[in-house]
């Protein structure tokens, strides 16, 4: 499969709405990571955020809003934050 920065972005989204958990975004990048090719238009973007990605489970590392904002920012999308009644 080809990553591009979208599919990067979906995953990001997804683990932000609460749609796949850390864990299956840290397999998702692991997997990505030594089965996948990266789209040439923005692969260093896309290889240092599915990198980050995979080693998210590691306390050292883990995984907040703010670092999500960045990865984000550097594929070329902006995270936006609606409040709504539950």
């Amino acid at each position: 499969m080809l990553i591009t920065k979208t599919i990067v972005a979906d995953k990001i989204a997804a683990y932000l709405h609460h749609d796949i958990t850390l864990a299956q975004l840290v397999d998702w990048a692991e997997r990505a990571m030594m089965e996948d090719e990266f789209d040439d238009n923005g692969l260093l973007a896309i290889r240092t955020a599915v990198s980050r990605l995979g080693v998210a489970d590691v306390r050292a590392f883990g995984l907040t809003w703010d670092d999500c904002e960045e990865l984000l920012r550097e594929l070329g999308f902006a995270a936006r934050v609606n409040i709504v009644t539950a």
